[in-house]
């Protein structure tokens, strides 16, 4: 059946490239979670929008889920292909399009990599200022998708704020021109918008038209140990005062032993409990010395343990390192990762109670901890033990899970900041939206995937 099936699609989109190699299955069916076991059909990798429109047609008729693909680093299972479904995967579909010197615009394809982006910004003296550490393999398709936020989201903002336009295929396989790059337009609703964040349920974004804004000014980064979380709350708020930031992360002593592990050298005698990792303009020798002034008088207040200035590009990517370096130096334990967000101002008691939360429930997991400060975006990484029973241990996390769901909606948080919902948050979605939401939300999706073709099964049922 599978054959027949594939070639029909074959003949419908003549010179469409499958895979169907199982390790190509397994490659192109999962994602960074790796908690489903991938079943995709085949892999399609289409090389031009008219491909993805006739590909989109022929599951309609065929009655087959598409689950589109960009870079698979998502860490909720959004792009898993778990049931027969066709990955289509837009890595094939890579190019720079076009540069616009006046409206400072970069518009590409949908597959194009974070990193290949960022470099051609700089190539015409500019930047696209969106960040993540997985910036080598992550896409600009699987961003909008996610509307991932990154690294520097307290200057810059999210994926949205820097997509002037985007072209979405929809689940009925037409093409919409969302945006146009305008600046201003109130000619009714913003579908461009709405499809940024969407997970693939709505159509496969295929092109994109990104904002560009001009070059950084020089930054300085500064690593510092704390001893509490309360006390790098009051670093935040002093530094946030007095400088102008780029970043302002944190991680803990958890998180840094594992970095170090795996081959990171520590730039302090010990491991202490709080890190936080800030990154400042540093234009001039003013700007320079009122960093130097906030620490110090950081370090006078007890705030501060100890305290790292990176005085090259190089020792600041080494810093940086100790933060983007957690997720691949956890890997091995297939974490259980929870990535929520509450409001700045709420991240201290929210803290406390899900320090005290997780705690009484882990008495025998180790959780790692490290996330985005300056806008209220925590994860939550439970490692499994060696040699534990794979499904009591996502068993216990789904129900912790469950508990701390609660809490966020005590809070006003989101179970999902930055990864989207997929499957691995799903149960837990009415904790951050009502059920007249969630009824909106399943309308809009039938308008925009009639069939239900579209990433089955993600977000909600």
């Amino acid at each position: 059946m599978s054959a027949s099936v594939l070639e029909s699609l074959r003949q419908s989109v003549p010179g469409l490239l499958l895979k169907t190699a199982p390790a190509d299955l397994e490659h192109y069916g999962r994602d960074w979670t790796r908690r489903w076991s991938p079943a995709p059909l085949a892999i399609a990798l289409p090389a031009s929008v008219e491909q993805v429109q006739a590909l989109v047609r022929w599951a309609n008729g065929s009655g087959t889920a598409l689950v589109p693909s960009g870079g698979r680093t998502g860490l909720s299972g959004g792009a898993v292909a778990a049931n027969g479904e066709l990955v289509v995967s837009l890595e094939r579909m890579n190019r720079m399009l076009g540069f616009d010197a006046v409206d400072r615009t970069l518009t590409v394809e949908a597959g194009a990599v974070l990193q290949a982006v960022q470099d051609a910004a700089r190539g015409h003296g500019l930047e696209y200022p969106v960040d993540f550490g997985s910036r080598g393999s992550c896409t600009i398709g699987g961003n909008i998708a996610t509307n991932a936020g990154g690294i520097r989201v307290i200057r810059h903002g999210n994926t949205r704020d820097w997509i002037a336009g985007l072209k979405l295929v929809t689940g009925a396989g037409e093409l919409l021109e969302l945006g146009r790059g305008l600046v201003k337009d109130a000619s009714g609703y913003d579908l461009r918008q709405l499809a940024i964040g969407s997970e693939g349920t709505l159509g496969i974004v295929v092109e994109a038209t990104l904002r560009l804004t001009g070059p950084p000014p020089p930054a300085q980064t500064l690593l510092l140990a704390v001893p509490t979380f309360q006390v790098l709350m009051d670093v935040f708020a002093l530094f946030r005062s007095r400088l102008e930031l780029q970043a302002f992360e944190f991680l803990t002593g958890h998180g840094l032993r594992h970095v170090l592990a795996h081959g990171v050298s520590n730039p302090f005698d010990q491991v202490h409990p709080w890190y936080v990792l800030a990154e400042y303009d540093a234009a001039d020798e003013a700007a320079e010395a009122a960093g130097l002034a906030v620490f110090e008088e950081a370090m006078e207040r007890g705030w501060v343990l100890d305290g790292v200035l990176a005085n090259s590009r190089e020792q600041a990517a080494q810093l940086w390192r100790l933060r983007e370096g957690i997720t691949e130096a956890t890997a091995r334990w297939r974490p259980y990762k929870n990535d929520v967000s509450v409001r700045v101002a709420a991240m201290p008691a929210f803290l406390a109670e899900a320090q005290q939360l997780l705690g009484e429930a882990y008495p025998d997991f180790e959780v790692v901890w490290f996330g985005h400060i300056g806008d209220g975006n925590l994860h939550i990484n439970v490692l499994q033990p060696d040699g534990s029973d794979d499904e009591a241990f996502l068993r216990q996390c789904g129900h912790v899970t469950e508990l701390l769901a609660g809490l966020l909606r005590r809070h006003g948080g989101s179970i999902s900041a930055e990864h989207g919902v997929g499957l691995l948050k799903k149960p837990y979605l009415g904790s951050t939206r009502s059920e007249a939401e969630v009824a909106l939300m399943r309308q809009i999706r039938r308008a925009f995937d009639p069939n239900g073709i579209m990433n089955p099964g993600k977000i909600f049922d």
